[in-house]
């Protein structure tokens, strides 16, 4: 029989080396560790949520790695998009004390780096460790996700949203959401005082003739203001748009939220929709200002997702319940989709002429042009790229960095 000691520390569950025993004082100074790499990953961790974190393990103890993650990812964590990353972070953390040191090294400044990384405690050495003549003792070779550390951004400007890795998908919804959208102004049929133009204000030329005893000494005029150009997006939420359409709804909300116009920030006339086998207004969604919380309620709202494409019949359904997005001929229609339509190419011709007619130009935005070789052969394809005043490939963020200059030529034609 085994002391009743021995089987109480035989059925003790395993300490979580790498974040100490709470009573040996570097239970603080692992969490600050393991903040600051979360950090440099992206997540917002500040000073705060650190000393919540470590009240946290001081109610839940240490002796579960499970508890452990559980209680750090409530009190670190406010993101939905956040929480992939937190659970890679954690993972490597805790896998191995050599992968945690080569994660901080990556992330901590030169200064810290040529420190070199800290010392394991010899107990977490044992613990990790293989068996002696365990077969595969061999170690690997340690390798880190570029992704992970954020730090290697111009690949991730250039790379594919549909060949991304979980972590890098999510880094590069933040990325997009920095990248700026300067449209172009047109004139509005308000008008404002001003010393040209082509009409006189009256009112502001005889109250100046007033204070000089009746004579006019200038005629004021009025001019026409600027404001920014009307959007209209139709973003394609098919199965084969998936990750494109989310990464685009991420990047319109925030790039066409406001735009500075002589010296005043403006807002954008901009009417959002989604479409697969049916219309969807994302106008609702779009009127909140968190990203994140529009791409929640978006979601909610679309009930096509990942489904086919029919854009013929989702441009008349735009006719009948929603044609005060198409007064005027200063708007321009951005269409973002590959091309892939299965509805009548016969009715998407008729209504892309009828859209053609009230509106500027149209723009479509295709991440199938990242091939060289690409040629639109589907019927639905073949239409758009008849009728579309021009096309842009929008598979990555560099290109979505040249909406804008593609917009303003557009717009000069």
């Amino acid at each position: 029989m085994m002391p009743a000691d021995q089987r109480d520390t035989a059925a003790r569950p395993q300490q979580v080396s790498l974040l100490g025993d709470a009573r040996s004082g570097k239970l603080s100074g692992n969490l600050s560790a393991f903040g600051r790499a979360l950090r440099r990953a992206g997540v917002p961790v500040d000073a705060a949520r650190i000393a919540l974190a470590q009240q946290a393990l001081q109610c839940v103890g240490v002796a579960r790695k499970q508890d452990v993650g559980a209680a750090l990812e409530t009190v670190l964590v406010s993101r939905e998009q956040d929480r992939a990353v937190f659970r890679e972070m954690f993972a490597a953390f805790f896998r191995d004390p050599e992968l945690a040191h080569q994660l901080l090294a990556r992330m901590m400044p030169r200064s810290e780096r040529e420190a070199g990384p800290p010392r394991a405690r010899p107990r977490v050495q044992a613990a990790l460790a293989p068996p002696a003549g365990a077969p595969g003792t061999a170690k690997p070779d340690l390798e880190l996700d570029a992704a992970m550390t954020a730090s290697d951004v111009i690949r991730l400007k250039s790379a594919d949203f549909n060949q991304m890795s979980a972590s890098e998908y999510f880094l590069v919804q933040r990325l997009v959401r920095d990248v700026a959208l300067p449209l172009p102004t047109v004139a509005s049929r308000r008008t404002r005082a001003g010393t040209r133009g082509s009409r006189i204000h009256w009112g502001r030329t005889l109250r100046a003739a007033a204070h000089n005893g009746g004579d006019v000494m200038a005629l004021h005029r009025l001019r026409r203001r600027r404001q920014p150009l009307p959007l209209l997006a139709l973003v394609d939420v098919s199965g084969s748009m998936e990750r494109y359409a989310r990464t685009l709804l991420a990047f319109l909300h925030a790039a066409t939220r406001h735009v500075q116009v002589g010296g005043r920030i403006l807002p954008v006339c901009r009417n959002v929709f989604a479409f697969g086998t049916e219309l969807t207004d994302l106008g609702p969604a779009f009127r909140l200002a968190d990203t994140d919380a529009m791409l929640q309620a978006a979601g909610g709202l679309i009930h096509d997702y990942a489904g086919g494409t029919r854009l013929g019949d989702c441009l008349a359904s735009l006719w009948r319940g929603h044609a005060r997005c198409l007064v005027g001929r200063r708007t321009v229609v951005l269409i973002v989709t590959d091309g892939l339509d299965t509805g009548d190419p016969d009715d998407l011709a008729r209504e892309l002429g009828r859209l053609k007619l009230r509106t500027r130009r149209i723009l479509w935005l295709n991440p199938l042009l990242r091939f060289d070789g690409y040629t639109p052969s589907a019927r639905g394809a073949a239409v758009l790229h008849r009728m579309a005043d021009a096309m842009l490939a929008v598979h990555n963020v560099s290109r979505l960095q040249d909406l804008a200059g593609a917009i303003a030529t557009l717009v000069k034609q």
